[in-house]
C-alpha cells in the first residue's frame, strides 16, 4: 500500500471523525441548554437572550418533586415505569416466536406478512383514539394503567417483529438444527439457542420499545386521569397560561428523560451490536 493511499485514508478517517463529533455536539447542545436552564430562577430563565452568568438554584427541581406544595411526581413515574417495562416484556415474548417463524422457519409469503405488520403503523394514532376511548369507557377501563400496557404492546409489536426478523435471520440454522437433533423443543430452542445469539438485537428492540412507551402522550393524556397518570402527562401540568414556568419545565423534562438516558447508556454496547447485526452485508 503506497504512502499516498495511507495518507488519503487517514484524512478520510479524520474528516469522518470530526463530522461525528460535530453531530454529537449538535445533538447534545439542547440537552445541555435544558440542564442549564433548569438550574436558573424563573426570572433568569425567561430573559432574552438568556444569561449564562445568572445565579444557580434548585428551585425548579424542588417544585417538581413537590416540596413546594405541588403534586408528587412519583405516582406518575411509577405508572410510566410499569407501563413501559411490562409492555416491552410482552412485546418481546410475542415478537420472538413471530420473528422466528418469519426468518428461520419462514412461512409462505412472509414478506407480505411483514408488510402487513408495518402497514398497521401507517394509521395515524389520532384516527384510532375515539374507538379506543369508547371501548375503554364501556369496559370501565378508563384511568387504568393496564389498558396502557395493552395499547403500548399492540403499538410496538409490529416494529418489534420487523426489527427482530432481520436480527434472527443472522442466526446460524445449523445451530438450531443441532439443538433439534438433541431433542430440544421450540420453547427451549427459542430460550436457550436463539435468544442468546440474538441478544444484541433483542436488546436494541427492547430499548426502542421502551422509549416509545415511555414517551407516548396522546393515549395517556386522553385515557388516564389521576390514578394512571404517566410522566409525560404529569409534565404537561407544568405549562400554564399565567406566570413563568420555563425553568420548572426544563427541570421536570430532564428528570423524566433520565430513565431513557440511563437505559440507553446501560445498553449502548448491545445497541450498537444489535443495530449492526441485522445490517445488509
Amino acid at each position: 500500500m503506497s504512502a499516498t493511499v495511507v495518507k488519503r485514508r487517514v484524512r478520510t478517517g479524520t474528516g469522518l471523525g470530526l463530522v461525528a463529533w460535530l453531530a454529537g455536539v449538535v445533538f447534545f447542545l439542547p440537552i445541555a441548554w435544558m440542564a442549564l436552564t433548569s438550574l436558573h430562577s424563573e426570572a433568569d430563565a425567561a430573559t432574552n437572550p438568556p444569561s449564562f452568568a445568572a445565579s444557580l438554584t434548585l428551585d425548579g427541581y424542588r417544585e417538581f418533586f413537590g416540596t413546594g406544595g405541588g403534586a408528587s411526581p412519583w405516582p406518575a413515574l411509577i405508572n410510566s415505569t410499569v407501563a413501559s417495562v411490562v409492555s416491552t416484556a410482552c412485546v418481546l415474548l410475542l415478537a420472538l416466536p413471530a420473528a422466528y417463524a418469519l426468518s428461520i422457519r419462514p412461512v409462505r409469503k412472509w414478506t407480505d406478512v411483514l408488510f402487513f405488520f408495518l402497514s398497521t403503523k401507517m394509521l395515524p394514532a389520532v384516527a384510532g383514539l375515539l374507538p379506543v376511548y369508547l371501548f375503554a369507557k364501556n369496559a370501565g377501563m378508563l384511568d387504568n394503567i393496564w389498558l396502557l400496557v395493552v395499547l403500548y404492546t399492540s403499538m410496538n409489536l409490529p416494529i418489534a417483529v420487523w426489527m427482530m426478523q432481520s436480527f434472527l435471520a443472522e442466526v446460524p440454522v445449523a445451530v438450531i438444527e443441532a439443538a433439534r437433533v438433541d431433542g430440544a423443543r421450540l420453547p427451549t430452542v427459542l430460550a436457550r439457542v436463539v435468544a442468546p445469539i440474538a441478544l444484541p438485537g433483542i436488546a436494541a428492540t427492547a430499548l426502542i420499545c421502551f422509549i416509545f412507551s415511555w414517551n407516548e402522550l396522546l393515549f395517556a393524556r386522553v385515557l388516564t386521569g389521576v390514578v394512571a397518570e404517566t410522566a409525560p402527562v404529569f409534565l404537561t401540568g407544568f405549562i400554564t397560561s399565567q406566570g413563568l414556568f420555563l425553568a420548572k419545565v426544563c427541570a421536570a423534562s430532564l428528570v423524566i428523560s433520565l430513565p431513557v438516558l440511563a437505559a440507553g447508556f446501560a445498553a449502548q454496547d448491545k445497541l450498537v451490536q444489535g443495530l449492526s447485526l441485522g445490517a445488509v452485508k
